[in-house]
């Protein structure tokens, strides 16, 4: 959800951002409503599901890339060691993310997931000010410390730091950090990305399969959810990585708060999670905090 917009192309302004933006749309519904498809495979190791995500991103990706005719990017990226040893970094801390995700999710922590979504553009200027030198204006430096006082809130009301909403906003933050750094596309990098953890997801995925433990044709529906993940996952990624291009950083920026949105809503009035008077508190300092950051970026647009 950080991958910097380019703006709109020149020569056909309105009709690039509508179709960036209805790229964009596509990919935070279906981020939105992947809760669900998480719910349907909660019963499978999470291990075993994101190992399945990365077997069948492959296809997708890859005929995506066979399309566009840039496979050659993927060739001169193999053959760079410093290319190569970028995307082992994205690739670890997106396999990071999933695991947190999908366990989560499992776990009935849906709403600990959508906190970690709405921090995350905060701590993305964060990560701007302490590694890039960027500047913080009154109301960005504001914005992050009603959500660090979001998150010591929940530490106290709960003896422990809300691991799983701090885990997801770092990881996706260092990822589209590190992402920005690789010099091959968005498309092109997932797919490299995949392309490198594939040999420990088959590996694990064949070992299973010898110790009796893998749920891959144990049922026609585990097998479906699982081939599925491939699709779940790929997709809203390419579709977000060709929205960002054509938008610009302000429209995505708004745009990024509609999946945890969806998940909060879920998590509440679906999965019927508890929601403590803490945790009620703390998500108002959270959208107090998202509405100065939104409020500063336009200004700064101005």
């Amino acid at each position: 959800m950080s991958v910097p917009a380019e703006s709109a192309t020149p020569e056909n302004p309105r009709a690039d951002a509508q179709r960036g933006f209805l790229y964009a749309l596509s990919a935070y519904l279906l981020w939105g409503f992947l809760p669900f498809y998480m719910k349907a495979v909660a019963h499978i190791p999470t291990a075993e599901v994101i190992a399945h995500r990365v077997v069948w991103s492959i296809p997708v990706a890859g005929l995506l890339l066979l399309w566009l005719g840039r496979t050659s990017d993927i060739k001169g990226a193999l053959r760079s060691p410093r290319t190569l040893a970028l995307g082992c970094l994205t690739a670890t801390i997106l396999s990071v993310n999933w695991g947190v995700y999908v366990w989560a999710i499992g776990a009935g922590r849906a709403l600990e997931t959508a906190l970690g979504y709405y921090i995350n553009p905060l701590f993305s200027i964060f990560l701007g000010a302490v590694l890039l030198g960027e500047r913080l204006t009154r109301l960005q430096m504001a914005a992050i410390a009603l959500a660090a006082g979001a998150v010591a809130l929940l530490t106290w009301e709960t003896g422990g730091l809300p691991w799983v909403s701090v885990a997801l906003a770092v990881s996706w933050g260092v990822y589209a950090l590190l992402k920005k750094t690789l010099p091959i596309g968005p498309a092109q990098g997932f797919f490299l990305e995949v392309l490198i953890l594939i040999v420990p997801a088959v590996a694990y995925l064949v070992w299973l399969q010898t110790q009796g433990r893998s749920h891959f044709l144990e049922t026609g529906s585990n097998t479906a959810l699982l081939m599925g993940a491939g699709l779940v996952t790929a997709i809203p990624l390419i579709l977000y990585a060709n929205g960002a291009k054509l938008l610009r950083l302000s429209t995505i920026g708004i745009m990024q708060y509609i999946a945890p949105t969806m998940i909060f809503i879920t998590a509440i009035f679906i999965f019927r999670e508890p929601f403590s008077s803490a945790q009620a508190v703390a998500f108002v300092l959270i959208w107090a905090a998202l509405a100065l950051y939104t409020y500063s970026m336009f200004s700064n647009r101005r």
